[in-house]
């Protein structure tokens, strides 16, 4: 337990009280490799894949405990934040919400804003120029299939290529999900967190295209491929196979939709 007092520099005395006493279930329930992975300065992307809701509220702590009680914001639905105690807590991450599920509560859904929030890819990359960093569940959804990987969300890719910081992949695993082939509602988790991945290349190239119809949809296909990329990668840490359509341009710079093969994990 002598871990649980170890120096968070970013936090207020009353900050890091806080957050020592909401990693005490991350002391017996999250086990953790390649933390050194992690970014200690500077913004980073943190992308996971989802499972379920326990990990919503588990891993962001135990991130932000690893990284010195530096935030990560995390992109989350609007309702958790109208959740009593649990909203005030999710303050403490700096989240970035996005409003575009409603809930079956009705009366968490009468306070949805009617105000529709800015693009969320538009506040994600600002949080990112400000020095900030933030984490994505880019399946979009909680995917409660024990062996593959959900079509991700492409809005991470444009994320990456805009921004052009490193994304730092993290598996999400499960020894019940090993054992016995289930996603468990609780149980002992495994964070895998790998070598963080750079586009340079890429993201120049998504900055070098315009707006206009057809570079648009460009930088959609850029995107697309980033994305896929990523999610490969998260597939090898999660121990979920993944299936995502990998776009390639030819030479004439037309792209062409490949659907590879079933890409099994190797943890």
């Amino acid at each position: 337990m002598q871990t649980l007092f170890r120096s968070l520099p970013c936090l207020t005395f009353k900050e890091a009280l806080i957050l020592r006493l909401l990693m005490v279930p991350n002391m017996f329930l999250i086990r953790a490799t390649g933390m050194e992975n992690l970014a200690r300065s500077g913004p980073a992307i943190y992308v996971f894949n989802h499972n379920n809701s326990i990990e919503s509220l588990l891993v962001p702590v135990y991130l932000m405990f690893c990284l010195g009680g530096k935030r990560v914001s995390f992109v989350i639905d609007w309702m958790f934040g109208k959740i009593p105690v649990l909203g005030w807590l999710m303050e403490m991450i700096d989240p970035l919400y996005v409003y575009h599920k409603r809930s079956t509560i009705p009366l968490i859904e009468s306070r949805r804003p009617v105000q529709p929030a800015a693009d969320t890819i538009e506040r994600c990359c600002a949080k990112l120029d400000e020095g900030g960093s933030i984490g994505i569940f880019p399946e979009g959804r909680r995917n409660r299939d024990p062996e593959r990987l959900a079509r991700a969300k492409p809005g991470v890719g444009h994320i990456i290529l805009r921004s052009g910081v490193p994304v730092v992949p993290v598996g999400i695993d499960f020894p019940l999900r090993q054992r016995k082939g289930k996603i468990p509602m609780i149980g002992r988790m495994i964070l895998r967190a790998g070598t963080p991945l750079e586009f340079p290349a890429l993201s120049e190239r998504y900055r070098l295209l315009d707006a206009s119809a057809g570079q648009s949809r460009a930088r959609h296909v850029l995107a697309s491929e980033v994305t896929a990329m990523v999610m490969r990668q998260l597939s090898l840490l999660c121990g979920k196979s993944c299936v995502e359509p990998l776009p390639v341009f030819d030479s004439a710079g037309h792209s062409t939709t490949i659907y590879n093969k079933e890409l099994p994990c190797q943890v």
